[in-house]
């Protein structure tokens, strides 16, 4: 099935490379999805980080079906993000305001300084400025860990976006419709029970408790 073949709800989809790009750059995990050399299908929600043309993941080398997608079998990124309820007068016409992207094609394996950068991208991604908080990443953690690129290109990803209110034409005097917004926001730090209270909180988890956007590579 090619990505631009929606059976329903057509209207949905958008071919806007910045709205993409956008929804990627919010989003912490996503779901890889493939099929294992036995047939099987198998999936596994997993960070990630945009770079760019390219979407950034990684693993343990011990992840068996990970190394089968590292070597060559074609994979699909999956994405999401729930932005609303919408009410209606039945169940029936209630839906959801979404953001939605799925992302295929063979993802390659990266290595020596390769990989390092990417790792160090996706820690940048994931928590701006944590990087320079702590210790450098030993060359045994990086050697126990795959690095993987899947790029985007013109072709191989899927756009849905659906936003807006219930229809009017399901209108009834008696009954509350409307949109119930849906987001997401990170809580009040919690240190660890063996640190001392007189170590401050870093700025990259004060940067990430007042909001600012994940990441400064986009």
């Amino acid at each position: 099935m090619a990505l631009d073949d929606l059976t329903r709800m057509k209207e949905h989809r958008a071919d806007d490379r910045a709205t993409l790009d956008d929804l990627l750059d919010e989003v912490l995990v996503g779901t890889l999805a493939t099929v294992t050399s036995d047939g099987r299908p198998w999936a596994v929600p997993m960070l990630f980080a945009r770079d760019g043309d390219r979407l950034l993941l990684h693993g343990s080398t011990g992840a068996g079906a990970l190394r089968q997608v590292a070597a060559g079998a074609e994979g699909v990124l999956a994405v999401h993000v729930l932005d609303g309820l919408v009410m209606a007068t039945s169940m029936f016409e209630h839906s959801a305001n979404y953001r939605s992207a799925v992302v295929r094609g063979e993802l390659q394996r990266l290595t020596a300084d390769a990989a390092v950068e990417a790792l160090d991208v996706i820690s940048d991604g994931l928590i701006p400025g944590r990087r320079a908080e702590v210790r450098g990443m030993l060359r045994k953690e990086v050697s126990a860990t795959v690095a993987l690129a899947l790029d985007i290109t013109n072709d191989n990803w899927l756009l849905k976006v659906n936003a807006g209110d219930t229809d009017e034409e399901f209108f009834e005097d008696d009954v509350w419709t409307g949109v119930v917004p849906v987001h997401t926001a990170y809580g009040e730090p919690e240190r660890s029970p063996w640190l001392d209270d007189d170590v401050p909180v870093p700025p990259s988890v004060e940067a990430l408790r007042e909001g600012h956007r994940r990441g400064t590579n986009r």
